[in-house]
Parts: C-alpha cells; sequence; structure tokens
C-alpha cells in the first residue's frame, strides 16, 4: 500500500529525548517500510526514517528557539498533505483534530489516532461536529468519554522487539520514567520508596509548564539519600535503565490512554507496578507482567510481592501483545477496510476488534 504518515512537529521521528506519540509514528512507519510498504512521512527534518521524508519544517520545534507560533506549522503541514493526496492509498494523522475542517471535505481515505485524553469538556462538541471523521484509539478505556464517534477500532502501541534486551534488575532500585507533571504521579513515587527503602532513580524530564510545579512540589523532595533525580533521558539510555531496576513504578493520577513506558518496561522483562487508572488494567496483566494498585499503601506491598514475577514471563507478555510488527498488522487491517468500504470513514461508525489478549478474570476493566 501506499500509506503517508502525519507526525507532530513538536519532535523528531524519533524523538531525540522524550516524546511519545512520535516515537510510535517512528516504530509504525519503519515497520510498514519493512513489511514491503511504500510510505512517506511528514514531519521535522530532523527525523530519521527508511520512509520517503517530507520535512514540514527544519528540527523539532520544542528544540528551535526560534519556533513562536507551531500551529502555523502544522498547518501548513496539513496543506502540503492534501496537496499530495492523491498519492497515497490512505492517510494516517497523529495530529490530533487539527487537520478536521479540511479532511472531512476531501474524499481521500484516512484515519486519525487519537493519542491524548478525551474527557476534556471542550472535546465533545467538537467531535460532534467531526462525528464521521474515522478514528482509532490506543485503548479501549480512552474512548469511553466519545464512545459514540466513527471509532474504526482500538490499537495498542507497539515497540521493536529488539530494541531492548531483558535485564536482570542488578541495580536494585526502583525506575520512574517519563515526564515530571501534577497526573503522573511522581510524589507517590517518591512516597513509595522512602517507605520501602528502596532507592528510586527518576527519568523524566520537566516541560516549561511544569517548572512551578516542579519547584514547589517536586524538588524539596529529592533532596533524600534514596532519590536520585537523573533528568531526561534517550532512547539509547532506557534499555540500561530499565533493565537493572528492579520494578518500574507508574503512579498516575489521570486517565492515562496508553502509557508506552508500560511496554517500555516489559520489553526489558521489568515489572510494573501501576495504579488502576485509564488504560492501566487494559495493557498490565496483573500478577503478570506487574501489578495492579489502588495507592500508595498498595503499591508498598506490591514492592515486597515483586519477588514472585517472573522477568522472563513479563519479555513473552510484551513479545504476544506489544510488538512494532502486531501493531502494524493491526492498522494495515484498518486501512484495507477503509479502501474496501469507503462509507465506513464518511458516516459510519464502526468498531474492530485487532488486540489478542487472554481471557480477563471477571470484573476487569477490558
Amino acid at each position: 500500500m501506499r500509506i503517508a504518515q502525519v507526525a507532530p512537529l513538536y519532535e523528531s521521528v524519533p524523538p531525540r529525548l522524550y516524546g511519545g506519540t512520535e516515537r510510535v509514528v517512528s516504530y509504525l512507519t519503519e515497520e510498514l517500510v519493512r513489511q514491503g510498504h511504500r510510505v512517506t512521512l511528514f514531519a521535522s527534518g530532523d527525523s530519521v526514517t527508511r520512509a520517503e521524508l517530507v520535512p514540514c519544517c527544519e528540527q523539532a520545534l520544542r528544540l528551535d528557539p526560534r519556533c513562536t507560533d507551531p500551529l502555523a506549522r502544522h498547518i501548513t503541514m496539513i496543506e502540503e498533505v492534501f496537496e499530495r493526496a492523491d498519492s497515497f492509498d490512505v492517510i494516517h494523522f497523529h495530529i490530533d483534530y487539527l487537520h478536521f475542517p479540511v479532511s472531512q471535505r476531501q474524499s481521500c481515505r484516512h484515519v486519525t489516532t487519537l493519542h491524548g485524553r478525551l474527557d476534556l469538556a471542550e472535546l465533545a462538541p467538537l467531535y460532534r461536529k467531526f462525528r464521521g471523521t474515522p478514528v482509532t484509539s490506543i485503548s479501549n478505556h480512552q474512548r469511553k468519554p466519545l464512545s459514540w464517534i466513527n471509532w474504526q477500532g482500538t490499537v495498542y502501541h507497539g515497540l521493536p522487539p529488539e530494541l531492548h534486551s531483558p535485564g536482570n534488575g542488578a541495580g536494585g532500585y526502583l525506575a520512574f520514567l517519563g515526564r515530571i507533571s501534577p497526573e503522573k504521579g511522581v510524589e507517590r513515587a517518591i512516597e513509595v520508596a522512602k517507605r520501602t527503602g528502596m532507592p528510586l532513580k527518576i527519568a523524566a524530564k520537566v516541560d516549561r509548564a511544569d517548572r512551578d510545579y516542579y519547584q514547589v512540589r517536586v524538588a524539596p523532595l529529592l533532596d533524600h539519600p534514596l532519590i536520585e533525580f537523573i533528568g531526561e533521558i534517550g532512547e539509547g539510555d532506557k534499555g540500561r535503565f530499565l533493565g537493572d531496576a528492579k520494578s518500574l513504578l507508574f503512579p498516575v493520577d489521570w486517565p492515562e490512554p496508553f502509557g508506552l513506558v508500560m511496554i517500555e518496561a516489559m520489553s526489558c522483562g521489568l515489572p510494573v507496578i501501576a495504579w488502576r487508572r485509564g488504560s492501566v488494567p487494559e495493557i498490565i496483566d496483573d500478577g503478570v507482567s506487574g501489578l495492579i494498585v489502588e495507592d500508595v499503601e498498595g503499591a508498598v506491598r506490591a514492592v515486597e510481592h515483586l519477588g514472585e514475577l517472573s522477568r522472563e514471563r513479563c519479555r513473552a507478555v510484551f513479545e504476544k501483545r506489544f510488538t512494532a510488527a502486531r501493531m502494524a498488522r493491526a492498522y494495515l487491517r484498518i486501512y484495507r477496510n477503509l479502501a474496501t468500504k469507503p462509507e465506513t470513514f464518511l458516516t459510519s461508525p464502526r468498531c474492530i476488534s485487532l488486540n489478542p489478549r487472554p481471557a480477563a478474570p471477571a470484573g476487569a476493566n477490558r
């Protein structure tokens, strides 16, 4: 197939440091190329890919001090995409709803993966206006606030299996990886470390919007012998950071749409201690690839039971459910469905089950 992937311009594809959406776009793009498809990637000019790259800005906008209006760059990219629309069998957008006013008026086949939370009050009126636009979710929980829009399926993220190798936890520490913000719960992670007496290493970026939170709430907690703040790390450092840890703490306090770091941990054989929020019960096989908890007390108890979890089984869950090849095959089924049934991307909501998963225990959130 001739496939266009349209990425956000805030980070390169793949990102040099933090960046979930752009990283997933990279894994998907490279796997589609590996499987023999003709892929065109619309992304920042510093992106690295085996696909045909259409550079829509010189470098990732987050790292470009000259950029004062990132929206202008994205609007220009959208126009570039639709100028070339006849060249593609399907266009796959990853830029939220920015292109909806244009794509609704085009006859080309397209689909949009929604990567963020959907429970914000402003979104329901917008999606009512564009309810026929075909979209995919990254977890079943993510779609709950907007269950009535034109869902084409849920596709879980995937990683190349060779990206990381299983580690043995020789570092003996708990790990926190991602972003410093109130909803990510780093304060909870610090509390768990202190109460269990286990070291905690924090590898996370601090966005401009979260600097006050970091300075007021987090920084005072770092002055403790068990706590080490590493800062933002790149892809090349993740494997060792996660492989040497005893567990990844994922203490989220928001409706997490997916949580890429959870499957990054699994790929390293690392069990995850995660709060029961958002997608967590879909991603973590409780008692196999991690332990799902309700609060700090539950997490403290979970640390005591980490020895009962097998790192080999964590890796096996990753290989069964969260590889880039599995992700690409799932999206290809959606692309082909759009190609053969054009009415589905115009008006008719559909839902396709695309993620293999063992039977859930009674009462589990699927």
